[in-house]
């Protein structure tokens, strides 16, 4: 291969397919279109998934689960990370722990688990904990501070008729 060879061949301004211009053109009479059938109709297109009236691929292939784009995104750090990341007697929020790159990006919920140990009495908020969680932040001699999430309207009905009740 030569340098020469590369781009050869290559317009910079290429210029469109002109069809329908006589025989002589290479795309006159039928302009590419072939004889009869749906592709040379006008207005003809089709699906980009159509292969000839066989069953498509699409369609062959089995589908599995099930993607709700309403659930809440959930962020997750576990107790190991907060012990290295935090010193004794500090507190922990959201927006402390985005600051020490742990729980980056967007999420509607913040969730602690009980991955790892802990030795640092801490300060924790978050909206979620998991029960080994719980055990570890309260052994170690630390609080946590439970944040309000996003209340749907079953957590509204319920706090309504417990009000009423009361």
């Amino acid at each position: 291969m030569n340098l020469s060879d590369v781009n050869r061949g290559i317009k910079k301004h290429k210029k469109p397919k002109r069809v329908g211009r006589g025989i002589g053109s290479g795309h006159g009479k039928t302009c590419g279109k072939g004889h009869k059938g749906q592709g040379s109709r006008a207005g003809n297109s089709r699906k980009p998934t159509f292969q000839g009236g066989a069953m498509p691929l699409v369609r062959r292939i089995p589908k599995r689960g099930f993607y709700n784009k309403f659930a809440d995104s959930v962020a997750i750090v576990n107790v190991a990370d907060l012990e290295k990341a935090f010193d004794d007697g500090q507190q922990v929020t959201p927006e402390t722990l985005e600051s020490k790159s742990l729980a980056q990006g967007q999420y509607d919920q913040l969730k602690i688990l009980g991955n790892g140990d802990l030795n640092k009495k801490l300060t924790v908020s978050a909206h979620r904990f998991s029960q080994s969680a719980l055990t570890k932040i309260e052994k170690a001699g630390g609080k946590v501070i439970v944040l309000p999430g996003k209340t749907t309207v079953a957590a509204k009905k319920k706090k309504a008729q417990t009000a009423a009740a009361d």
